[in-house]
């Protein structure tokens, strides 16, 4: 297919066409959706062994001054003053209705704060906090040269060692600043797959050399969005603009557990009347798995019924799942109908479709926590 013209690349452009990479436009990027080894194998590839994808896209800010721990607070409910050196958190941006306009990796350095932030909220994620923080001191530094690869699977500590003897040493939700190859680089054990694995930031020149190393390494492979997305999709994880966006608050979406307890008990963020409310009371929705009984998989605004035909939610995300050989879902629905085991019916081309609320993750998660 013939692409925009006004499409972005990514350093490693030329390197997706030389490996045959299906370009196809993403969050005004051209991307790779697979490789010839399709998305199934390229799937499986990433559970069995270690697959590398281009995450170029996304965003990479540092925010640096001696209080933008205290700061970031009041835009986002995750403790960020009690982030350690070394130490990453997830979290979001909230808004005053308690919904999310984006979801954040936060990691604590010994100068700094560094954030990882979603492609298509990038521009819009720097600016809003350019309005909120560069008043109270706080500098924020977009870091538009960088480039982002994410390495990851079972295999993907043995395939990075060999370049960084330092990034071995990592657990999960740990990083810091150390050579790969040779070259500067900020590295996480981290991911998006629920595999054990690394995100590595490092200067946008020095982006092929470093994925033309890691590609030489045993066992990795080139991995593109497609099985980016099925791999998240079985962990159960959220992608923005689907599963959570600007109506949706972390309650609704099971993300509780990023909300910290500090916070849950003081509040001081954007929309935490709405969120505080919720963690007591319950919110009205919650988001579940969803296992069609079928062979056939349900896509994104699909309707939830219940039994009686009862419209009660709606699917986000849903394909299929090649690490569990079937159809896997996600979606909200009424509180009252989010109990696993509870019996769904999906409308997919107008006729209803059995399938059952099952609990998240799909896959389970193969973090690695020393």
């Amino acid at each position: 297919m013939s692409l925009p013209d006004d499409l972005k690349t990514t350093p490693l452009y030329h390197l997706h066409q030389e490996l045959g990479g299906k370009l196809v436009p993403f969050a005004g990027y051209a991307m790779p959706v697979n490789y010839p080894m399709g998305v199934l194998k390229e799937h499986l590839h990433t559970r069995a062994h270690a697959g590398l994808f281009d995450v170029s896209h996304m965003g990479v800010v540092s925010l640096l001054g001696e209080h933008a721990d205290k700061a970031l607070e009041t835009l986002v409910p995750a403790d960020i003053c009690g982030l350690g050196v070394g130490r990453q958190r997830y979290t979001q941006f909230t808004n005053a209705r308690g919904g999310i306009e984006d979801d954040l990796m936060v990691l604590r350095l010994p100068d700094r704060l560094s954030l990882v932030v979603n492609a298509a909220c990038k521009h819009q994620d720097i600016a809003h906090l350019t309005l909120h923080l560069e008043p109270k001191g706080i500098k924020v530094a977009a870091h538009s040269d960088w480039a982002l690869l994410a390495l990851q699977g079972p295999g993907a500590a043995q395939a990075l060692a060999p370049l960084s003897p330092e990034a071995a040493k990592l657990v999960f939700m740990s990083g810091g600043e150390m050579t790969v190859a040779g070259v500067p680089c900020l590295v996480t054990r981290s991911g998006y797959t629920g595999e054990d694995g690394y995100e590595i930031a490092m200067p946008a020149d020095k982006c092929e050399e470093i994925a033309r190393k890691l590609l030489a390494q045993p066992g990795v492979a080139p991995i593109g969005l497609g099985a980016r997305d099925s791999l998240r999709l079985e962990a159960g994880l959220c992608l923005y603009g689907s599963d959570i966006d600007q109506t949706t608050s972390p309650v609704e979406a099971g993300l509780v557990w990023s909300i910290g307890k500090r916070r849950r008990e003081e509040g001081g963020f954007a929309g935490d009347g709405v969120i505080l409310a919720h963690l007591k009371n319950g919110a009205a929705r919650k988001r579940v798995g969803i296992k069609p009984d079928g062979k056939a998989p349900a896509r994104a605004h699909t309707e939830i019924q219940d039994m009686s035909g009862k419209p009660i939610g709606e699917i986000t995300s849903g394909g299929f799942g090649p690490s569990v050989d079937g159809p896997v879902a996600m979606g909200y629905v009424d509180a009252a109908y989010a109990a696993p085991g509870t019996p769904v019916q999906l409308i997919v081309r107008d006729k209803p479709m059995s399938a059952h609320v099952v609990a998240l993750p799909f896959f389970p998660h193969r973090y690695f926590k020393g």
